[in-house]
């Protein structure tokens, strides 16, 4: 009985130590990404560059058009913000495919492997790298949209509760196009991947405009798609209402993509280097 409790111990001990080591490793790798981030400032400055003229085209351009159609009381800009929220974080997913695949190009790929680290490593810190670069991007467009007249009605812990919604889907965008930069190697053709799988997701959602406008057949997939499922449980919980069950539906798809894409990803990792 003695033998079997310390035997029991022993590999709780061992599996907690890979999976500490595993953390840090992954935090050494998003680190590095950072450091790149700071050493090539212009990448930061183009990623904020464009959420920044989709908020002033649509602000000013479609708003007059769409906000006709919106509940009394409810103006666009908003109706607006939350789906820009969810529509960056989507958009910066895309970085994931693009430092993955250039890394993959440059051979980095085949020095990570040569050292002793876990092999989930690299995508953990890519995904975590650009999760801390959606923190930045999103505070950025929280005070853009103030500027613009976007106000929070249901409270600041609401407002905050739907920010990190926003964080984790960006984060389970990530794995999504983490198995687009393995898959297809080079950061041209990851960029070039990445547009057919955004844009129906994008604007093919509730993000920009209320579903019930589009015809019946694009309904169906908006309304059931997670980038719409997202976008409403954050405009729910800035806007005021019953948030709880937009909410769930929204982790769940979070949960889902991230159980399905993660494990595909190290596997194109292994199958890659």
């Amino acid at each position: 009985m003695t033998t079997t409790t310390t035997g029991q111990s022993l590999s709780a001990g061992r599996q907690g130590s890979r999976i500490a080591a595993t953390v840090q490793d992954g935090l050494a790798v998003a680190w590095r990404n950072l450091i790149a981030l700071r050493r090539v400032p212009r990448l930061l400055v183009f990623s904020t560059i464009q959420p920044l003229v989709f908020v002033l085209m649509f602000r000013y351009v479609f708003g007059g058009v769409v906000g006709p159609s919106l509940p009394p009381g409810v103006s666009y800009v908003d109706f607006l913000i939350p789906g820009i929220f969810v529509q960056t974080a989507v958009f910066g997913s895309m970085n994931t495919a693009i430092g993955l695949a250039t890394d993959m190009q440059t051979g980095l790929m085949e020095r990570f492997r040569s050292l002793p680290m876990a092999r989930s490593a690299v995508l953990v810190g890519r995904t975590t790298a650009d999760l801390a670069r959606n923190v930045f991007v999103v505070a950025l467009m929280t005070a853009v949209g103030f500027a613009l007249g976007f106000r929070i009605h249901a409270g600041v812990p609401a407002f905050l509760g739907g920010v990190l919604l926003v964080l984790a889907f960006g984060f389970a965008m990530s794995w999504v196009f983490a198995v687009v930069g393995m898959a297809v190697g080079d950061p041209e053709t990851a960029q070039a991947a990445a547009f057919p799988v955004l844009a129906p997701l994008v604007f093919a959602s509730s993000a920009f405009v209320p579903v019930d406008t589009m015809p019946g057949w694009l309904q169906a997939f908006a309304n059931h798609q997670p980038v719409s499922q997202t976008a409403e449980a954050v405009r729910t919980l800035v806007l005021g209402g019953p948030a709880t069950t937009d909410v769930w539906q929204a982790l769940v798809w979070d949960a889902g993509i991230v159980a399905i894409f993660a494990p595909l990803g190290v596997w194109f990792y292994r199958r890659a280097v």
